[in-house]
């Protein structure tokens, strides 16, 4: 999963201005965002991150340029 990540933050940074270890800290924002709104409920469960949760959070900014934009 962290190298599907590290695809993502480089595939942004390629179609839009490179701003290196900066686009890895936004896309990482945005990748655990659902995760960090619902923690409080999730008190005492256990969350995976793997390749398809990156794939499923991640995967509009790559095809949206507009959004890949708007993420730093």
């Amino acid at each position: 999963a962290v190298g599907r990540i590290a695809d993502f933050a480089t595939q942004v940074n390629e179609r839009t201005e490179n701003i290196g270890a900066r686009r890895l800290h936004t896309v990482m924002e945005k990748l655990l965002d659902e995760v960090s709104f619902e923690g409080p409920d999730l008190a005492n469960k256990h969350v995976t991150i793997d390749e398809a949760y990156v794939s499923r959070m991640l995967a509009e900014i790559v095809k949206n340029e507009d959004l890949s934009r708007y993420i730093l």
